[in-house]
């Protein structure tokens, strides 16, 4: 069995009447990069805060590098590295600055500092902004100088609160193959996101939904194992086929993209498209076939009001 970075059980912390985490169980291998998918309000913040001690749990065990927290938070903080959803550094500094801010901070000596503020300046590809101002950076800009200060002290967990939200899909890209790059290093990473593709290159991932995790585990299983078949039909009048579907209690929803409808149907039918044929609202000359899940299938089939909702003891490892 591979080594466990993460290991909490029953993680549960509540706000007055509101429970923003409810009794999360949540393993997470070493060198791995291990994703929490939802929407905003879905408890991933939360959780994160309450993995790097940050908060303190309601109620709940857990272990994260092998210090129980919270009462060995002071000795974790040393061990992680955090980049924010929001950026976090001084915009009245220059990038130099808040990169040798940050070394300070973590009490590297003048010789680790000035190596390391080398490497990483020269990895992110910031020596062109150094003496820039941070609070005048791009979106992609203040995302590399997070991670180099995130890293600054070669922690062996990282821990990415959305950090993606405010860059375009170059900057997105370029930005995960350095996360490869530092898992390859044996760093463990555990990142939030509510992009799809994104939660598709981690290695594992939960999709939260009100502080409850509705799904645990690898993107390919999840697909697999998932409780719905998924069907594409191309056609005429897509609007009005599409409210006619979800109208039949076998349809878990119907979504237009682009020129065909992707319709789910409760996996408990074994030929969803003779299904669908034999109920007379499909035109015999619309296209109708079977094709491979999504992410955001999976997403659908076990969050909003959902009947499948019923069926998370499959999903949930």
């Amino acid at each position: 069995m591979s080594e466990l970075v993460i290991d909490a059980n029953g993680l549960t912390r509540k706000f007055s009447q509101v429970t923003a985490v409810s009794s999360l169980d949540l393993q997470v291998e070493k060198q791995t990069i291990y994703g929490f998918l939802g929407p905003n309000g879905c408890g991933k913040t939360t959780a994160i805060r309450l993995l790097t001690g940050l908060l303190k749990p309601t109620s709940g065990l857990v272990n994260v590098l092998g210090y129980h927290l919270p009462k060995e938070a002071e000795k974790l903080r040393r061990e992680i590295g955090y980049m924010t959803q929001k950026f976090s550094l001084y915009d009245d500094l220059t990038v130099t600055e808040n990169m040798k801010f940050i070394a300070r901070i973590y009490g590297l000596t003048a010789n680790e500092q000035k190596q390391r503020l080398a490497q990483l300046t020269s990895l992110y590809q910031l020596n062109k902004i150094s003496s820039q101002l941070a609070g005048s950076l791009s979106g992609g800009q203040k995302q590399r100088l997070a991670l180099a200060c995130a890293v600054m002290h070669k922690p062996k967990l990282l821990f990415l609160d959305e950090p993606t939200s405010a860059v375009d899909p170059e900057n997105r890209r370029e930005f995960w193959e350095q996360l490869f790059d530092l898992c390859d290093q044996g760093v463990t990473i555990l990142v939030s996101t509510h992009y799809m593709d994104e939660a598709e290159r981690c290695h594992k991932l939960a999709i939260l939904e009100q502080g409850v995790k509705r799904a645990d585990g690898a993107p390919d299983q999840l697909m697999n194992d998932m409780a719905a078949h998924v069907i594409e039909i191309s056609g005429d009048n897509l609007r009005q086929l599409k409210q006619k579907l979800i109208e039949q209690p076998e349809v878990i929803s119907a979504s237009q993209l682009g020129a065909h409808l992707r319709v789910l149907v409760s996996k408990q039918q074994h030929d969803p498209i003779a299904l669908l044929q034999g109920k007379n609202i499909i035109k015999k000359n619309s296209e109708i076939q079977l094709v491979r899940p999504s992410l955001e299938d999976v997403f659908v089939t076990c969050t909003g009001e959902n009947p499948l909702k019923q069926l998370d003891s499959e999903f949930v490892q």
